[in-house]
């Protein structure tokens, strides 16, 4: 038997079957652009109906938005502007009787680490995306929390010097700042160019700030990185550590682990690895 991994990315769905800690067939279809909620639904059952000759026991669903997470109930979708409040766990379940479970694209980052990734010898993890924003999410004891209303790990909103976390944090410090991108600063760095070395310098003494803003609410065995910017971790590694060492309790950074994801599909693996946490108490 298989899980369907179903992400709601930014232009398509696409949905992967997983089978044996496996993915083995990945399906997608464009977003329709309407003002009616129901047609994206339609869109994400067509797919599911391409597995109807694989035997499914659930199905997860990775979303860029507030979720509901006991309900299923998805809020404000970024890119979906006709999903106001849509009741997908139910919609789902009425239609193909598994078990539906449904949480943000952050939380199944870090889930997604525990069961397929780098987190998978780890009890107490934060999977830390770093890109175009700042997002994370939390496993504590081996199981996702994602708190009360899904807000858990929101450490890019807490302010920072005149700003938050996620403006220094993220891609938007070097478009903000220095009118560039990410991957520009990379392969500027890659040349020897000593402008991009030092924003990288920068860039990650403000990553380790943040880091440690995680330490001490967390205390995490490992912090893994995903995300675009995460690509350029050894430009800004050795200053984040730096920074790092300011630390009041020495033993708790020497213990923690800081890795960057490797993993392919993560948006559709994180999605399914929603199941076992499901269901696996």
């Amino acid at each position: 038997m298989g899980i369907l991994g179903i992400d709601l990315g930014g232009t398509n769905v696409r949905v992967g079957l997983i089978k044996d800690n496996v993915l083995v067939r990945v399906e997608s279809l464009p977003i329709t652009k309407t003002d009616s909620a129901s047609d994206v639904v339609t869109d994400i059952a067509k797919l599911i109906e391409r597995f109807s000759g694989d035997e499914i026991k659930g199905i997860g669903i990775g979303v860029p938005s507030v979720v509901d997470v006991e309900n299923g109930i998805v809020y404000d979708v970024q890119n979906i502007p006709s999903w106001k409040e849509v009741p997908l766990k139910e919609l789902l379940e009425n239609k193909f009787k598994v078990p539906v479970y449904v949480n943000n694209d952050a939380n199944c980052f870090a889930v997604g680490e525990k069961y397929f990734g780098k987190g998978k010898n780890y009890k107490n993890i934060v999977g830390l995306i770093i890109g175009t924003g700042m997002g994370a999410g939390i496993v504590i004891n081996d199981k996702l929390y994602a708190g009360k209303n899904c807000g858990a790990g929101e450490f890019g909103t807490i302010p920072y010097k005149d700003k938050t976390y996620e403006y220094f944090c993220s891609g938007q410090f070097f478009t903000a700042e220095f009118n560039t991108n990410g991957e520009e600063l990379f392969l500027r760095a890659e040349r020897d160019d000593k402008e991009a070395i030092q924003i990288f310098k920068t860039y990650g003494a403000n990553l380790g700030e943040a880091v440690k803003l995680i330490m001490y609410a967390l205390d995490p065995e490992i912090i893994i990185l995903g995300g675009s910017v995460s690509r350029s971790f050894a430009w800004f590694k050795e200053s984040m550590l730096a920074s790092l060492s300011t630390f009041p309790y020495a033993k708790s950074i020497s213990n923690l682990k800081i890795e960057v994801s490797e993993i392919e599909n993560v948006a559709i693996l994180g999605a399914a690895a929603l199941y076992h946490n499901g269901v696996v108490r």
